[in-house]
């Protein structure tokens, strides 16, 4: 519908809706103790929130804004972002700040969390390749990230870096049509694009330095839409290639 939704407008615990005109409004406030960390849509248009304050996964059905859980876990840290296949299996990303280290997580149709791995870093942006056959993450503070191969279930093998960096966080990550990944580069303010091999394609300079995350849309879906947290908002820029 061209409607955009952002977690934490004005406040904590909020989802935000932007209109395509870029007027914005409150979409609907969560129950108390959770603070949504990431938005996604399934195959039917349900609403999905990483629930990080709660240890969950929200479930939001949009024509009631009915907020549910549709997964919790006493042993999810807290789960900050989440992609979703084509099956509507959930894949999440679970960061342990304070020890440095992650977790993933599937969680498919019902709520079935299933642990892939906690081998892992600082996990956080996560993102599925265009045919879905390569799930890849982040490590914010070990600034690495990681190719999977994912098999027809959704189960995880052949663990590889795909790319490293000296400097700088990570957040958000997505792919385009073509199967490049684009990912926030915390602190630095700008959107490294990488090819499917890992090679840096590009760098594209933001007006904020804290981008957060990003999402593709507006018209042929060739606009990326930024979350900044030091500017407490978004920008936009047009881009060559559709999203995924």
């Amino acid at each position: 519908n061209g409607n955009l939704y952002v977690v934490n407008f004005e406040k904590d615990g909020t989802i935000g809706l932007v209109k395509a005109d870029g007027k914005v409004e409150l979409f609907l406030t969560l129950p108390e103790g959770s603070t949504a960390n990431s938005i996604q849509f399934d195959s039917k248009g349900t609403m999905y929130l990483a629930d990080f304050t709660g240890h969950n996964v929200l479930m939001v059905n949009m024509k009631t804004k009915k907020v549910d859980v549709y997964v919790h876990n006493d042993a999810f840290n807290q789960p900050n972002d989440i992609c979703i296949n084509k099956r509507d299996q959930i894949f999440a990303s679970e960061p342990n700040w304070k020890e440095s280290t992650g977790q993933l997580w599937r969680i498919d149709k019902g709520g079935k969390a299933v642990l892939l791995t906690k081998d892992m870093g600082t996990t956080n942006g996560i993102a599925l390749s265009p045919d879905e056959k390569i799930l890849y993450v982040n490590e914010s503070v070990q600034k690495k990230i990681w190719a999977f191969d994912v098999d027809v279930k959704g189960n995880i093998s052949n663990k590889r870096l795909f790319a490293e960096f000296p400097d700088f966080g990570f957040d958000g990550m997505k792919c385009d049509a073509k199967g490049n990944v684009y990912i926030t580069r915390y602190g630095k303010g700008t959107i490294a694009v990488l090819s499917p091999e890992g090679k840096l394609i590009r760098e594209v300079t933001l007006k904020g330095k804290r981008c957060s995350n990003l999402v593709f849309g507006g018209p042929g879906k060739k606009h990326v839409f930024v979350t900044l947290q030091d500017r407490k908002g978004m920008e936009r820029f047009a881009n060559d290639i559709a999203g995924k």
